[in-house]
């Protein structure tokens, strides 16, 4: 498989909140990039609009952390794909995009509705939160070379200054993002 560095939907969603991510940006449009062609690689047989799914939520599942300065930032980080998907009249997928969203940080697999796209998602980002020590079943030479086409751009540094950030703000719940259960079993 083929290493993908450029992803136009990502870039084009991501430029919009350049002036926000500020020096942040490289880092998180390049964690965004690798994670899509761990999502690829995990799923082969994409079809077209199911990648412009994961590529939208993608662009948006970590995006409050600069739009809204917090750590606990999966809700606000789906308002505003929610405004983006009304405004390009994608409204259609907006809860399956929400869903992928809000279970990208659960600890164990996902089941509920649109499975397929929210657990490959959620493996995905966990492959590159985990630089590649977490495979999911990616094959570790691909690993390599995602890193290696795509650098990290001080993706993990900023990861580790939101930590701190929030462990001043909250020192009690470290961590607010992590999803333990599934709320989406029905």
């Amino acid at each position: 498989m083929i290493v993908v560095t450029s992803y136009k939907l990502v870039d084009e969603i991501l430029a919009e909140y350049r002036e926000a991510i500020k020096g942040d940006f490289d880092g998180y449009r390049n964690h965004v990039t690798r994670m899509l062609n761990f999502c690829h690689y995990l799923l082969p047989d994409i079809s077209e609009e199911d990648s412009q799914k994961l590529q939208i939520a993608a662009a948006f599942h970590d995006i409050a952390l600069w739009t809204h300065d917090r750590v606990d930032y999966l809700v606000p980080s789906y308002q505003d794909c929610a405004k983006y998907l009304k405004a390009h009249g994608l409204d259609s997928w907006q809860q399956e995009i929400q869903i992928i969203i809000d279970m990208h940080h659960l600890l164990s697999t996902y089941t509920g509705p649109y499975q397929q796209l929210t657990e490959i998602f959620r493996k995905a980002d966990l492959v590159d939160f985990s630089l590649g020590f977490i495979k999911h079943g990616v094959d570790k030479n691909f690993v390599k070379a995602v890193k290696r086409d795509i650098p990290n751009a001080g993706f993990h540094k900023t990861l580790m200054r939101f930590t701190v950030k929030q462990l001043g703000r909250n020192p009690f719940k470290p961590m607010p993002m992590l999803r333990v259960k599934n709320i989406y079993k029905y």
